[in-house]
């Protein structure tokens, strides 16, 4: 009889143990690094070697730090014929899903952009933005549109391709439907065609009489705006496109090409896409790498990388519903 009262008094001590909050000191967690997503560039893929490179040498200023490189296809050929060819609504539609799905991602990202890849990321911002981007760097990015398309190499027989498809009707329906390029080719002394007929630059820029209002909110969010120019540029045509700066619309090609900066743009002047609101609150940042189109040495990138990425990822609280993704567990 007593080693049963013994027991039950043991068992109602256990309760009361397992019923009251214990009294722990928890250790502050580890630094969570807000995670990066790069988009390559013309002629590039996701998983080339000078991308993953590059990747590698992110991870040594930013140690721990988890990077995504965005894929049009997960076979590298088709990856790098995405570049090329392909209809632009659809391609971002595809990029917006395959960032949702990962899971790293769900707290928001930077992002870096090369060439053309940039151009495709500030697009994301403005037309989805979920997950969220908190910085965005462009290397050379054709932000105001290209208004020629330089010489391709001997055996790049892709861009043959592209060049003849563009020169046969930049703004045909096939070519509009078909040819990357086209879809961002802003041509000065057809600036009533490009308004008309081009299928994606005109609406990313918010130029069309109907105007999106979710561009400007959403790529005013960012919280940083790095636009790189390289100085020698002959690939980007102007080089300027990568500050938004673009030649003025001219009645003959004999005419000489003038080119309007960003600040006298209509759509910073009239804040089409939130631009005007980021550099007047000190949030774009113009940035002059010397050297060719792409040409990017460790003086160029390293200080931008150090400096808008790899911070501190900002976490839901925890009774957020957001926070739902987020598992955080103490080590015993």
């Amino acid at each position: 009889m007593r080693a049963l009262l013994l027991l039950q008094g043991l068992v109602s001590i256990l309760g009361l143990a397992l019923a009251a909050p214990a009294a722990v000191s928890i250790p502050p967690g580890p630094v969570h690094i807000r995670p990066l997503v790069i988009w390559h560039g013309l002629g590039d893929t996701a998983q080339s070697p000078g991308i993953l490179k590059f990747m590698d040498e992110i991870k040594v200023v930013h140690p721990g730090i988890f990077i995504h490189s965005i894929y049009l296809n997960e076979i590298a050929e088709q990856d790098r014929r995405a570049g090329w060819f392909g209809e632009l609504d659809k391609q971002l539609a595809y990029v917006s899903e395959e960032l949702r799905n990962v899971p790293e991602l769900a707290n928001g990202f930077d992002g870096i952009g090369f060439s053309q890849g940039g151009q495709f990321l500030r697009a994301f911002v403005e037309q989805y933005n979920k997950p969220a981007m908190h910085n965005l760097i462009t290397f050379g990015a054709p932000h105001m549109g290209i208004s020629d398309i330089p010489p391709c190499g001997t055996f790049d027989l892709l861009c043959r391709i592209a060049k003849q498809g563009l020169q046969r009707g930049v703004y045909s329906d096939w070519a509009q439907s078909n040819l990357v390029q086209a879809q961002y080719y802003r041509d000065p002394n057809r600036f009533d065609d490009y308004i008309e007929h081009n299928h994606w630059l005109p609406l990313i820029n918010n130029e069309l009489s109907y105007r999106n209002r979710t561009y400007p909110r959403n790529f005013s969010s960012l919280k940083n705006l790095v636009l790189i120019l390289f100085s020698e540029d002959e690939t980007l045509i102007p080089k300027e496109s990568a500050w938004f700066g673009s030649y003025a619309p001219s009645d003959s090609p004999d005419e000489p090409k003038v080119l309007i900066p960003m600040k006298e743009q209509p759509l910073y002047v009239r804040d089409w896409i939130g631009l005007r609101k980021l550099d007047e609150q000190g949030a774009v940042a113009l940035v002059t790498c010397e050297g060719a189109h792409m040409q990017i040495d460790r003086e160029c990138w390293e200080p931008l990388v150090t400096q808008y990425t790899g911070g501190k990822m900002d976490l839901p609280p925890p009774d957020s519903p957001d926070s739902a993704s987020v598992l955080l567990v103490q080590d015993s």
